[in-house]
């Protein structure tokens, strides 16, 4: 195990030793990691932890927790214990323990100031993952593997964490030698061999057949996953390239040129679009989903307003140039039943008394009423009924004395306000005068200049 610690600190800790953390589950794997990182810890003058995630999954769970204390303390390592609550969701119950038990492993390296927390997983695990990969269609990256060390803050919850498993290249059964040869307790969890979850099924019926007809068939199953990620590694610098060439930065947007998508090859598309997504910590996209939208992007009317529905974003495009947006909660103001039923839009009346900012949550926002040099009579604004609204189409705005009376659609089309941003954009009137348009400006009719005038400005929340 040394010289794949050694490897980890020579890429991930140049300049600093790390804080080790184990986690430590009870079962043979982590146990005999325990072991061998606490040599490893102790001959180097490294600080080492053990950390323990109580499912509660398991009648023997307290259990669990108990020894795995007692394993840490006989070897003088500082333990500490997180107890989550799994609820199913729609990937199923081994997806949501993973995602809980990685977030509180996460949390106690925090904690105790852990930089490099192990886990436990060995070469047999090396190949189910692939295995599992391989009979559900993945791709490249799929069929990589574990890496030998990463960094995962969407999981752990921490830029900086680093997550190493220093047991790929060793099998089961030679760790399985090295604790009863250590004479080293260890607890079996009883889910390890319930069929109904497919790493078992695997693991119980497969891969006792593939050892038999395929004598140390892991070996070769963790070179190929070595292959794998070399060609992943090359797939990814050809799609950062590719990014760099069409991929636009807007202050916190960033959107990708379609012309430029144009031009690829279908697979240069999706490997692109794939990074991408990678790159925005989004869910990777199905092949028959990326498909889908990429037809739709090519093939929609160039006025079309294309949307594309993702997990956690929307996908959008706008002058020729493809957006992911995050979902937009609905709006009560944009969204009221009349009595028939129907949607319908209307108006809210308010009074401006003074206050520096009113909140408008049915429309999404904060109107402010800032001081200006520039802008409405206070008096005036204050003697006026007021209504904020969604437009509802062929409302006119005069922005300067110089300038026309334009329709509200052609000025967010000059100040290249996507069509999605628009509709949730309110407006201000008094009576049938329209005052002021969010993401546009004030009509230049009612301004006037002198000392604490009134600007509207309006702030998303």
């Amino acid at each position: 195990m040394a010289p794949a610690l050694d490897a980890v600190r020579d890429s991930f800790f140049q300049d600093r030793q790390p804080s080790i953390a184990v986690a430590l589950s009870g079962g043979l794997d982590s146990i005999v990691l325990l072991r061998l990182a606490h040599g490893y810890a102790h001959a180097r003058g490294l600080d080492l932890f053990a950390f323990h995630v109580h499912h509660g999954l398991s009648p023997n769970a307290d259990a669990w927790r108990a020894h795995c204390a007692a394993a840490a303390a006989e070897l003088g390592v500082p333990f500490d214990a997180r107890a989550v609550t799994v609820e199913k969701g729609a990937s199923g119950i081994e997806a949501a323990a993973r995602k809980r038990r990685y977030a509180a492993l996460g949390e106690m390296s925090r904690v105790h100031g852990a930089t490099l927390l192990l886990t436990a997983h060995h070469l047999d695990d090396q190949a189910e993952t692939v295995l599992l990969q391989l009979l559900r269609g993945s791709g490249p990256a799929g069929l990589s593997g574990m890496d030998a060390a990463n960094r995962a803050p969407t999981l752990l919850g921490d830029d900086h964490l680093v997550m190493a498993r220093p047991l790929l290249q060793a099998t089961r059964a030679s760790l399985e030698a090295y604790a009863e040869g250590q004479g080293v307790a260890w607890v079996e969890d009883e889910s390890n061999v319930d069929p109904r979850y497919a790493r078992n099924a695997l693991r119980h019926t497969v891969m006792p057949a593939l050892s038999r007809a395929f004598p140390g068939f892991q070996h070769r199953l963790a070179r190929a996953s070595g292959h794998m990620q070399s060609a992943q590694r090359l797939l990814d610098e050809l799609a950062e390239q590719d990014l760099a060439a069409c991929v636009h930065v807007d202050g916190a947007i960033e959107s990708v040129e379609l012309g430029y998508l144009r031009g690829l090859s279908s697979d240069r598309v999706n490997n692109l679009l794939r990074r991408w997504f990678s790159r925005r910590g989004l869910a990777m996209p199905s092949a028959a989903w990326l498909e889908q939208m990429v037809a739709q992007l090519f093939n929609a009317r160039e006025d079309a307003q294309l949307l594309v529905n993702h997990q956690e974003v929307e996908v959008r495009r706008h002058r020729d140039r493809l957006y992911l947006v995050p979902h937009q909660r609905d709006l009560a103001g944009m969204r009221d039943p009349d009595d028939e039923g129907l949607i319908v839009k209307h108006a809210q009346a308010f009074t401006w008394r003074g206050e520096a900012s009113l909140a408008f949550p049915d429309y999404g926002g904060v109107l402010h009423f800032d001081r200006a040099g520039s802008g409405f009579d206070p008096a005036w604004l204050q003697a006026r009924p007021l209504e904020i609204d969604f437009r509802k189409g062929g409302e006119k705005l005069k922005l300067a004395p110089n300038r026309p009376r334009r329709i509200l659609k052609h000025l967010y089309q000059a100040a290249d306000v996507p069509a999605w941003e628009r509709m949730r954009l309110p407006i201000v009137s008094s009576g049938f005068e329209l005052l002021f348009a969010a993401g546009v400006g004030m009509d230049c009719q009612r301004l006037s200049d002198g000392p604490d005038r009134i600007a509207l400005r309006w702030e998303v929340v």
